[in-house]
């Protein structure tokens, strides 16, 4: 099975004004297979929190470092909040690199276990009445503006956005502040590195340059997002993607988380 978009369905929706500045979505994935079918959807990584809300397994999930895959099988629906980088934070209120590899109790963030959340938001009949009972219930729970989650989104935001931003120096500069305080900053409000986000971007561009043909030569590829040697290279771009560079030109994409 070589494309999972025909097997599930992904919906996204907006927040409201007043929780816009900590949550990027909502997303909602429903899937049915037929009898004995399965699908393992691979995830790449993001500097995200996803708050994910599944019959059992109802938690909030700090970004990793690699891809993770997903099994579908039979039919089902997966509820989810996505924050924006920085944006959880002022909801959890410690560093988020504590819970690196481990998943946040919702009872922590939201005051309620897992199981109050899931039957008042996965009884819900379609995703936007879902958005707006998860809305309710963040309300109740909406932090003070943060200036320095703001700071984390921006900086994020311009790592997505500037090929060119290679280097946690550059970072530094462009947001006026120590190299030893961005890092803090990140550990605390995104639980990654910035070097590690600034990777993973640069990955992603590559990644792209490899969907449009215009790749070339895969050493002067991994030269051109700033790295030295192509092992190294070749290394990350399997670690964020699941596949190497060769893997990747001949197969099947995996899915953004």
């Amino acid at each position: 099975m070589n494309d999972g978009t025909q097997r599930f369905r992904l919906t996204r929706i907006p927040p409201s004004p007043e929780l816009a500045p900590f949550i990027k979505h909502y997303w909602g994935v429903r899937w049915e297979l037929a009898e004995g079918e399965r699908y393992n959807q691979v995830v790449v990584p993001n500097p995200c929190v996803n708050l994910v809300v599944e019959p059992g397994k109802t938690a909030c999930f700090a970004p990793g470092t690699a891809t993770f895959s997903y099994l579908l099988q039979g039919s089902g629906c997966v509820f989810g909040v996505k924050f924006h980088p920085g944006g959880f934070y002022p909801f959890l209120g410690e560093p988020l690199s504590r819970w690196r590899g481990k998943p946040v109790p919702v009872m922590r963030v939201l005051g309620l276990t897992g199981e109050e959340l899931e039957e008042p938001v996965l009884g819900l009949k379609d995703e936007q009445a879902m958005a707006e009972e998860m809305e309710r219930v963040l309300m109740r729970r909406l932090p003070e503006p943060d200036p320095q989650a703001q700071l984390i989104r921006e900086a994020v935001e311009d790592i997505a956005k500037d090929r060119e931003l290679t280097k946690v120096d550059m970072l530094c500069v462009r947001m006026g502040l120590h190299k030893r305080t961005v890092q803090r900053l990140f550990d605390q409000y995104v639980g990654v590195s910035p070097k590690w986000v600034i990777r993973l971007y640069r990955i992603q561009d590559a990644a792209e340059r490899l969907d449009s043909g215009r790749h070339g030569e895969l050493v002067k590829l991994a030269m051109d997002l700033g790295y030295h040697d192509q092992a190294h290279f070749i290394k990350d771009f399997k670690n964020v993607t699941g596949q190497t560079p060769e893997e990747y030109i001949q197969g099947p994409r995996p899915a953004s988380g």
